[in-house]
């Protein structure tokens, strides 16, 4: 005999008697299984950084792509399925250029986030197709502030001083929330995300587990930290947090 759930769960367009769409709520499932990304909105930018996991020392870590660039100005961080997460990039960065060449001027953050969700919300009551199974943060600059958007499998939008995604969220929203300042500066924003990434990593952590994007107010750039910048920031705060666990320790 079959569950009364189970023509709920065959069918994307079809509510169960309690409201919920159960192939929505298993892409959202999707994206709790990916790896963990944050985005951090500064006074003077914004900062874009994923944990790539490297599961294994046979795989080039370079290879991991995680952090795209969408258009000049606006960059990307993604989570859950990579395939769905690479539709999702090239439908946004054909709509930035699309909105180039038809105005000739770059997209705004807010609107090009709600063309990714129109998008992604089209896929939730349409037969024969299935709900996208990643979320993204986008980051960029609007007029003269920076501003951080997340897009969720259903098609939902919301703006966020910091947020995360992937398999750690409520953990590194949690540390966002004891740790985060509304005049934080880029430079600490990095830091801050390193050591909310630290705080939730599994398995090995160095910069070659880190994918870091930024985009500055000064330059309305986005643009992603090379090998170098990143290593430099994540030994930082590797010393600062083993200093402040023997301090720890001492107290004990």
């Amino acid at each position: 005999m079959q569950s009364p759930q189970t023509g709920y769960d065959s069918a994307i367009t079809v509510f169960s008697p309690d409201g919920r769409l159960f192939q929505v709520e298993y892409a959202r499932e999707a994206v709790k299984r990916g790896t963990t990304a944050v985005g951090i909105k500064a006074t003077d930018g914004a900062v874009l950084l994923v944990d790539k996991r490297v599961t294994s020392k046979l795989l080039e870590a370079e290879s991991i792509e995680k952090i795209f660039q969408i258009d000049e100005h606006i960059g990307a961080a993604t989570s859950g399925l990579v395939a769905d997460a690479r539709i999702i990039i090239d439908r946004a960065r054909v709509e930035a250029q699309s909105n180039r060449v038809t105005y000739d001027e770059p997209i705004g953050l807010e609107e090009l986030s709600k063309r990714i969700c129109d998008f992604k919300y089209a896929y939730t009551q349409s037969g024969g197709v299935r709900p996208f199974g990643t979320s993204l943060i986008i980051a960029g600059v609007d007029d003269s502030r920076a501003r951080l958007f997340e897009t969720d499998p259903s098609g939902a939008l919301l703006e966020y001083k910091a947020t995360a995604i992937g398999s750690r969220r409520s953990e590194t929203i949690e540390f966002f929330e004891k740790k985060y300042t509304d005049d934080i500066k880029l430079e600490d924003a990095i830091n801050l995300g390193i050591e909310a990434l630290l705080s939730t990593a599994e398995g090995i952590f160095n910069a070659s587990t880190i994918e870091i994007g930024v985009i500055e107010l000064s330059t309305r750039k986005f643009r992603e930290l090379t090998y170098p910048e990143v290593e430099k920031y994540v030994e930082r705060v590797l010393k600062q947090n083993a200093s402040e666990m023997k301090k720890k320790e001492k107290k004990k």
